[in-house]
């Protein structure tokens, strides 16, 4: 639950960020790429799991050698 969270305050402040960088005066740049880093580590964070949803063994980051 602490996961999604994480996630969601991440993913739609990066969303919001870039819907506001089209109201500011100045800057809209920084505003535009801080959203863009925001998203970024929303997806950076969701995917840091080892694993799959599907539960295989042979997943190609665990494999065994």
């Amino acid at each position: 639950m602490f996961d999604f969270i994480v996630f969601m305050v991440l993913f739609l402040g990066g969303i919001w960020l870039f819907g506001a960088a089209w109201e500011m005066p100045t800057a809209q740049g920084l505003a535009f790429s801080g959203g863009i880093i925001l998203v970024s580590l929303a997806m950076a964070y969701v995917m840091r799991q080892r694993g799959s949803a599907t539960r295989r063994t042979d997943n190609w980051n665990q494999r065994q050698k």
